[in-house]
């Protein structure tokens, strides 16, 4: 009888327990006013679709006959699952004041995600999102998936959620106002921005030190960072986002292949800084044997299916790392100090990978520290790596030094000898270089800037005047009846008159900063750099007076000069590619307009 009694109340607990858990499975998320955010992840059920095949009707029917099962321990990652993922939750929108609410998908490489709503008059709503559609279909430009969500004030209303992916299956879903998701969006732009602000500092560091010192190990590391880089990238969402919107295709790949390449510089950075060839053959080989892995299989990822290929390179990135990592003890205890901090370094990224890759699996829980730590350990060991090689570098230069100071004073003597005359060359190559350059730039005859170089530095010009919000007026400048002078006086007395006029123009031009040079023939160009149309009016004819007011004096005779002026102004708005040409032309037709006027006139390009 007892034995009776013993296993009626088993039942009743297991009863209660089972009704317990629906209990809770069932309860409502209240959104009180006041709360801008709340985690579904307390009051989501979840059902595990295995064929992929049911429908939000199905799914409804499911939710009504107790089919959905609370999260397992609160955990909304479950590693690489087939088939499809319905979530459930009941929402009551208490808060009149918000009665919209956008939906966070806090994993950005979901490939299919159908959000449904049903309102208690049996309307169902339904919208579609994920990378396997273009970014543009989401309610919000943000790197994670996201679905505004209309919640009727005080009506229950029944939220279901389907995933079907390749990727991790890993669904953290959170509810935002919108002014809360925008404060949301600043702070994690912020501290993702600190990441790659990092890494962006890390690289220009190095690449310096690369161009400086050509060791080849600083190029590996600017790959390693480079690559790792584009993989937390795209990890994140930001290569959707910004670099490839409309390519579900590149999406689907970018994961694999960016894990590849940054599993190759890893490879080959460790390589040269340990010194494997050298220091361990055998482990070398291995090493080798890796990249070759690393990247037949990032050509392969192009056809494998994304279920397949990310799981196997996930685990690859912890075998990669953990080979590193004996190959680096095995050096160490070989007399290679340098690879201590390498050591510490690549325990760090080890941990940080470790960690994420097992929350991919659905083996850790989701949270900042599994979230983020291959970012935190990531950086911990890039800037470990950095400091690592500054050791590693220092360690040869004092090598190289000791080297140096056992040489005898004959070599010595030599090699300082060789070495300056090796840089008073190079400094004689340098002033040519400079000189050709500069010689390249001007016009041979008058000694200004040449047609080519005014318009670059014009361009520039521009740019500058459209940053300081200032105009820039253009004088075309053209020496009237110049061919009746070389005519009458001779091609060397023309040539004479011309450089006087460039000194002249020169001379009036210079208190203004204009940047003057010869166009062709006996035409001159200067630019005038915040000068208005009427300001540039008044220059041109106090140059048009200096030409007049003395004639040119050569071989003994007075040659009295004069020349008609063609004046246009650019405005800070106009568009710099389509504009200069349009301004050449319109000063040009100005000009034309002056010497068709009589000459020894300025005109302007603005209608009378």
């Amino acid at each position: 009888m007892l034995g009776r009694w013993t296993q009626a109340v088993l039942w009743l607990l297991l009863a209660f327990g089972a009704l317990a858990g629906r209990a809770h499975a069932a309860e409502p998320l209240r959104l009180v006013p006041g709360n801008s955010q709340s985690s579904l992840t307390p009051f989501v059920a979840y059902y595990h679709d295995t064929n992929g095949t049911d429908d939000a009707a199905a799914a409804l029917r499911r939710v009504g006959e107790g089919g959905f099962a609370p999260l397992p321990d609160g955990n909304t990652a479950f590693g690489f699952q087939s088939g499809a993922f319905w979530f459930h939750a009941r929402l009551i929108n208490q808060d009149p004041a918000e009665p919209r609410w956008l939906l966070l998908q806090e994993y950005a490489l979901s490939d299919h995600i159908d959000v449904y709503l049903r309102y208690p008059d049996g309307r169902l709503w339904h919208q579609a999102g994920g990378d396997a559609l273009p970014f543009h279909a989401r309610s919000i430009r943000y790197r994670q998936p996201n679905f505004m969500l209309t919640l009727p004030t005080g009506q229950p209303v029944d939220l279901l959620v389907r995933v079907q992916s390749q990727s991790s299956m890993q669904v953290p879903l959170m509810l935002y106002t919108p002014s809360a998701f925008a404060e949301l969006s600043r702070d994690a732009q912020l501290a993702i921005g600190i990441y790659y602000g990092i890494l962006l500092a890390l690289f220009v560091y190095n690449l310096v030190l690369w161009l400086s010192l050509r060791d080849p190990s600083y190029g590996w590391y600017l790959l390693h960072i480079g690559a790792f880089g584009l993989v937390l990238f795209t990890l994140n969402g930001f290569g959707f986002e910004y670099l490839w919107p409309n390519s579900t295709w590149l999406a689907d790949k970018s994961v694999p292949l960016s894990i590849c390449l940054a599993l190759i510089g890893m490879q080959q950075f460790a390589r040269t800084f340990l010194e494997l060839p050298q220091r361990w053959p055998r482990g070398n080989w291995v090493s080798l044997g890796l990249i070759a892995f690393f990247v037949v299989f990032g050509l392969a990822a192009l056809q494998l299916p994304y279920r397949i290929s990310t799981p196997v390179v996930t685990r690859a990135v912890l075998v990669g790392v953990l080979w590193i990592a004996i190959a680096t003890v095995v050096v160490l205890r070989r007399g290679y100090t340098p690879a201590r901090l390498f050591l510490l370094a690549w325990a760090m990224f080890l941990l940080g990978t470790t960690v994420f890759s097992l929350l991919a699996f659905g083996l850790f829980p989701k949270n900042f520290f599994t979230e983020y730590g291959v970012q935190i350990g990531s950086a911990l060991e890039m800037l470990l790596l950095s400091i690592a090689l500054g050791y590693r570098y220092a360690s040869l230069r004092n090598e190289n030094e000791r080297i140096v100071s056992e040489a005898n004073v004959r070599l010595e003597r030599q090699v300082a000898e060789r070495t300056q005359a090796l840089t008073s060359t190079l400094a004689q190559l340098e002033d040519a270089h400079g000189r050709l350059r500069d010689s390249s730039r001007r016009d041979g005859l008058t000694g200004l800037y040449n047609r080519s170089h005014f318009r670059d530095a014009f361009e520039q010009l521009l740019r500058d005047g459209q940053a300081a919000a200032r105009p820039t007026t253009l004088l075309m400048i053209d020496l009237d009846h110049f061919k009746a002078i070389n005519d009458h006086y001779g091609h060397l007395v023309g040539d004479e008159c011309l450089r006087w006029a460039a000194r002249c123009i020169g001379q009036a031009l210079r208190p203004h900063e204009a940047l003057l040079a010869r166009f062709g023939g006996e035409e001159f160009i200067a630019a005038l750099p915040g000068y208005d149309l009427d300001e540039a009016v008044r220059v041109a004819e106090q140059l048009r007076d200096a030409l007049r007011s003395a004639p040119c004096e050569s071989r003994g005779r007075c040659i009295a000069l004069s020349a008609s002026f063609g004046v246009h102004q650019l405005l800070p708005a106009d568009d710099i590619a389509s504009s200069i040409d349009a301004a050449l032309q319109a000063a040009d037709e100005a000009l034309y307009s002056a010497k068709a006027g009589g000459r020894d006139q300025v005109r302007t390009s603005a209608p009378a």
